[in-house]
């Protein structure tokens, strides 16, 4: 009788114990169907309190999470390459005529000092400048090969510090730390990042090591929902002036090396913006 009652006592606590685990197994299906639907790709759930054969499975659905947002990118920046291609040509070949018959005209005595001029001029002026706005948007399709090479993190940061020396920088590195790079895009990246952080405000940068990539944080203004969504995509921008490729394109000269660079949905703490660079 004691043995009967101790058996289905221990009965009831495997019961339960299997209930719950389901129970975590169909929460976390859950979670991985709504980032999916939501096109949250980074998900990287926790494998602590899985059977062997779950861990593993979950450690690959992390790794194939991150492998999808990788390869959105890329198919996201490819579009945009070629859409910019087709564009720029377009514009070039009507703003070309425009440009040569406009200072062909100028050029003539007889419409010197006529009223004609004045708006000739500004035909000319607007064509030359949509001219120079074209050509800044064909960096995106024209980036120079990398040049990779092993760079150490330390010196290369402090060169980045000494550009920006108002700022105060917190930099935590592994000793030695090396990425395999090329140096002087990716120090066009950096700059392009830091100069967007004192656009908006911020009076301090961390650079932070973690699970194989790189925090970049900055207490700047905090970017909103919608246009964090936006932000790597080419022309937008919300500043006076700004082109709107500054992000877009440090996104296409990362990705030519194997790098990913995203902004991160839950800044570092004691900032306001985080992105991750990824590899």
């Amino acid at each position: 009788m004691v043995i009967a009652g101790a058996v289905l006592a221990l009965a009831i606590i495997i019961a339960i114990m299997v209930y719950r685990h389901q129970c975590l197994l169909r929460d976390r299906a859950a979670m991985m169907r709504d980032a999916m639907r939501h096109r949250d790709f980074s998900f990287k759930l926790p494998v602590k309190g899985l059977l062997f054969g779950e861990r593993a499975l979950q450690k690959a659905l992390n790794e194939m999470g991150h492998d999808i947002e990788k390869l959105e990118a890329h198919n996201e920046v490819e579009s945009w390459q070629r859409l910019t291609r087709v564009l720029t040509h377009e514009i070039m070949n009507v703003m070309a005529p425009i440009q040569s018959i406009s200072q062909a005209y100028l050029q003539d005595p007889d419409v010197k000092g006529t009223p004609y001029e004045e708006g000739l001029q500004a035909i000319h002026d607007s064509s030359s400048g949509l001219a120079v706005f074209v050509s800044n948007y064909r960096k995106m399709t024209q980036l120079q090969e990398p040049v990779m090479k092993d760079i150490e993190c330390g010196t290369f940061f402090n060169g980045i510090m000494t550009l920006y020396p108002e700022l105060q920088w917190n930099i935590s590195l592994p000793s030695g730390f090396m990425l395999h790079a090329d140096e002087d895009l990716l120090r066009q990246v950096f700059i392009n990042l830091v100069k967007n952080a004192k656009e908006a405000d911020a009076k301090s940068i961390g650079i932070k090591y973690m699970d194989s990539s790189l925090h970049i944080s900055n207490d700047g203004h905090v970017i909103p929902d919608d246009v964090a969504r936006e932000i790597f995509i080419p022309f937008f921008t919300t500043k006076t002036g700004g082109s709107g490729i500054g992000l877009s394109l440090s996104r296409q000269v990362l990705m030519s090396q194997g790098f990913l660079l995203s902004l991160s949905e839950h800044p570092s703490p004691g900032y306001n913006v985080t992105f991750i660079l990824e590899w």
